[in-house]
């Protein structure tokens, strides 16, 4: 799959295409990431925030869920739930995934497994294993990824808009950034 454009929104490439006739099998997508932002706010020491916002110049306003855990080391995660329906979710600054990544008759994805890998690649982030950081190239700035997790290796890469790597910088990105476990809540009693 294609890394997403950073500087398209968090999610615009899932879109409602004239050969997907079955859309709707995508639904559970939505029942699944609600059951998973539910349990991760019990779980964890986060603050959860909704609120609607454009995905991107072009787009509707759809419902996105932030969880920010309370310590600043640990990665936030942020799901947009679209009309397609689909989800849009970003992991720390950069990673973001598209579930599904098309949704075409064509392409065949299979809402389970999106489902798992959406719980896959969210475990890999509360445990720690995402890395981030801002590289510096001939063409201009780009961003640098690596999810790893149990049964997850991943690495992704893709420019930065010069402003979009200033701030970076300016947050600290021009090195690594491990991103840190999420805090666990302590049990009630």
């Amino acid at each position: 799959m294609e890394s997403p454009r950073p500087d398209r929104g968090i999610l615009t490439q899932v879109r409602a295409d004239r050969h997907a006739t079955d859309t709707a099998r995508f639904a559970m997508l939505h029942d699944a990431a609600d059951t998973l932002l539910d349990e991760l706010a019990e779980r964890y020491m986060v603050d959860r925030r909704e609120t609607k916002e454009l995905l991107g110049p072009d787009e509707a306003l759809v419902r996105m869920v932030r969880l920010m855990p309370r310590t600043p080391a640990a990665g936030p995660l942020a799901i947009a739930f679209t009309d397609f329906p689909g989800l849009a979710v970003r992991l720390g600054r950069w990673w973001a995934e598209a579930l599904p990544a098309c949704g075409c008759d064509d392409c065949a994805e299979d809402p389970a497994e999106l489902v798992e890998t959406l719980r896959v690649q969210t475990s890999a982030l509360i445990e720690g294993g995402l890395w981030e950081r801002v590289r510096r190239g001939v063409g201009g700035s780009w961003f640098e990824t690596r999810l790893i997790g149990v049964g997850l290796r991943a690495r992704r890469e893709g420019p930065l808009t010069p402003r979009d790597a200033r701030e970076a910088r300016r947050s600290g990105f021009a090195a690594a950034v491990q991103w840190a476990p999420w805090p666990r809540s302590r049990p009630a009693g």
